[in-house]
């Protein structure tokens, strides 16, 4: 197996007994990246150079004994809206063109202090305002959408140009293309990780989180970035928990929520019965199903635009009047939008938020985890613009991919998409598991147990 080939938790074992060095690893991946990227542009920038001197430093410190954990020496993407001191944060938009961030943000500089090495920035939707990053190909097959706004990280992790990657997730930017990609994402809760140093899109709905080949990998760096810091306003003190998964695949007693309504309406059958076939293997592992009735449902959508659209605009009120030329079209119609939102459409927003995070809190007190497609349907050919369902109801490719990952950012509650299956066109599928706010540990334990007793997914061929 080449390098660039191992999930993080394996690259990690081998550096730690001194099988294999931080250089090998960060060589093969900036090879892979030099063979790939030009077919699916996950990245905006390669830091080849700094990522070579830093593995040079890093397997000289493991060397002396220094070694700091299961990041160090591994090479890993962040979405470019991540500041990395001394490096261009531009949002994939040349409304940032020359920017350079003067300050690691706090991710980064967790991430630095593990240990891991910037192999790059890898291409948002521009400024993450959107679900399916067009400068960027699926990995499976590049001329379907990679899925966003985080289709480059996902894309880089899952064609093997990156052992892991950060995204944000706003209406679920995480999840939604690492179901695409076939890889694992998870939106944590809501102020778990601080978004300090990190470019916003909607200051109420921004999560910061990890895209990993496994769970286990997603725990590792979870670790890492989980915690409080004063700076972001929203980060929380949250109570210490074990990160990592156990071991043990036996789910007695974890009662798993089978959703009657929302989440299997407007889903594609394949989707539908491949998530069904994954719920049946976790209660094939002791878990206990329970079906369960999700609240509010009617308000979703309407509760995320009303919260998020104001929001952005808000964030981009100067550049927006100074230099709209410079937005792409389908953003800068959304920021124009939010000029016209009224302030009691936002309050009300924000009140259904309320009331809603009180219904998932009641919900959640019935079961431990919640199972769902991530996605209604499978990575679309670029050009799509709308679906059609069997029903005659259209919708467009954007909203079909955030309606069944938003409920999440409205509440706060950490939710991961795992890959259980592809379709007949040989497309990824993704399950989500939902928990209660600050359950990572519950959906870390699910996910783990899965994915330890099927077989281990595929790098994809980066087409």
């Amino acid at each position: 197996m080449r390098p660039y080939e191992l999930t993080l938790a394996a690259a990690a074992t081998e550096i730690r007994e001194r099988r294999l060095s931080p250089v090998e690893l960060v060589d093969s991946v900036l090879e892979r990246i030099d063979r790939v990227d030009p077919q699916v542009g996950a990245y905006v920038t390669v830091t080849a150079d700094q990522a070579r001197v830093t593995a040079r430093e890093a397997a000289q410190e493991i060397v002396r004994g220094g070694y700091r954990g299961p990041l160090h020496g591994i090479p890993a993407g962040l979405k470019d809206l991540i500041d990395v001191a001394g490096t261009a944060t531009t949002a994939s938009s040349r409304v940032r063109e020359g920017h350079r961030a003067a300050a690691d943000s706090t991710v980064a500089a967790r991430l630095r202090a593990a240990g891991a090495i910037l192999a790059g920035k890898t291409h948002t939707h521009e400024f993450a305002y959107g679900l399916t990053t067009p400068q960027t190909g699926n990995a499976w097959d590049g001329g379907r959408v990679a899925g966003g706004s985080s289709g480059g990280s996902a894309v880089a992790v899952a064609a093997g140009a990156a052992t892991f990657a950060l995204g944000t997730d706003t209406g679920g930017s995480i999840r939604v293309p690492a179901a695409l990609n076939g890889v694992v994402g998870l939106k944590p809760t809501y102020g778990l990780v601080p978004r300090h140093g990190v470019t916003s899109l909607s200051w109420s709905l921004d999560h910061v989180g990890p895209i990993t080949r496994t769970v286990e990998d997603a725990a590792l760096v979870l670790a890492v970035l989980a915690g409080h810091d004063p700076r972001d306003p929203a980060s929380v003190h949250a109570p210490a928990v074990h990160l990592r998964p156990e071991r043990d695949p036996d789910l007695t007693g974890v009662r798993v929520g089978v959703p009657s309504n929302y989440y299997f309406d407007h889903v594609d059958p394949e989707v539908a019965a491949t998530v069904h076939h994954a719920i049946a293997h976790l209660e094939a592992l002791g878990a206990q199903p329970v079906e369960v009735s999700i609240p509010m449902t009617r308000y979703v959508q309407a509760t995320q635009w009303g919260l998020m659209v104001p929001e952005a605009t808000a964030y981009h009120e100067h550049t927006l009047r100074t230099v709209p030329e410079l937005y792409q079209a389908d953003v800068r119609i959304l920021l124009e939008a939010g000029e016209l939102m009224s302030a009691g459409d936002h309050l009300r927003a924000q009140r259904a938020r309320t009331l809603m995070r009180g219904a998932w809190a009641r919900l959640l007190d019935e079961v431990d985890v919640i199972t769902a497609p991530t996605v209604p349907m499978t990575a679309v050919p670029a050009a799509k613009e709308t679906v059609t369902w069997p029903d005659g109801t259209t919708e467009s490719v954007s909203d079909a991919y955030v309606r069944l990952s938003s409920p999440a950012n409205i509440t706060g509650v950490p939710a991961l998409s795992v890959p259980v299956g592809h379709d007949t066109a040989g497309m990824p599928i993704g399950m989500q598991l939902l928990a209660r706010p600050f359950g990572e540990q519950t959906l870390l334990r699910v996910g783990h147990a899965y994915e330890q007793t099927r077989p281990a997914p595929a790098l994809a061929p980066a087409a």
